[in-house]
């Protein structure tokens, strides 16, 4: 038997759902401190992700079996599909541990996109994620939901492959972003520790932490570069 929880009505799906446990508000203070090292930064992002994916995956779909104790026969519960996490490349693959501790068995599929500095527009690169997503739980990673456009592109991927109903989850969200993510897939449901005040004129959320990928990996830019064979 599985047992899911009510679908909750459509108004409470597009509002975001913000995690204020004070251990979650603790590491974003951290995060947002431009002092913070990148092994500092990195750690902080990993255990914010086993944060936030306790909270997004509260409604997953549960079935009841029963089993042998070293006592006695008992009822219990297990998740009844395993989910998929897709991780956005590449500041999202920062959040994956933290949500594989969650639940350790979900399906990790990869999606990559990059921000265009210049128009601001997200171009995709890879993709590698199930077939069929109609029957499963999808939850989208990625710690700053800016201007949104990867984030929507990511979900009109999965929604070509099935995805019904999706998690995004990240740690900052802006305002600009949260209505491109609803506005263009009204199904999803947004899980962030913050929503800060706007984008500044280079997309980048204010206050926010600057830019993610680059504080978590010690890099200075995002955009791939395509290298020779020869």
């Amino acid at each position: 038997m599985v047992l899911r929880r009510d679908e909750p009505i459509v108004p409470s799906m597009r509002s975001p759902l913000i995690v204020d446990h004070p251990a979650v508000q603790d590491r974003l203070a951290r995060l947002r401190d431009s002092t913070t090292s990148t092994p500092v930064f990195r750690r902080l992002v990993e255990e914010l992700g086993q944060l936030l994916a306790y909270e997004a995956t509260r409604e997953l779909p549960m079935t009841e079996l029963e089993l042998q104790t070293p006592v006695a026969l008992a009822k219990v519960h297990r998740i009844a599909t395993r989910p998929v996490v897709a991780p956005i490349l590449r500041a999202g693959l920062g959040l994956l541990p933290g949500f594989l501790a969650v639940v350790d068995d979900a399906v990790v599929a990869h999606l990559g996109f990059y921000r265009d500095p210049k128009t601001l527009a997200a171009i995709p690169y890879y993709a590698n994620l199930p077939d069929d997503l109609a029957a499963r739980d999808v939850f989208v990673l990625d710690p700053m939901l800016a201007t949104g456009h990867s984030g929507s592109a990511a979900l009109a991927t999965l929604a070509q492959r099935g995805a019904k109903t999706p998690v995004f989850v990240c740690i900052i969200a802006a305002p600009e972003g949260i209505a491109t993510l609803t506005g263009e897939h009204p199904g999803v449901r947004i899980v962030t520790a913050a929503v800060d005040e706007r984008l500044n004129d280079h997309g980048y959320i204010v206050p926010g932490l600057g830019d993610a990928g680059d504080r978590m990996f010690g890099s200075t830019s995002s955009v791939p570069v395509r290298t020779s064979s020869a």
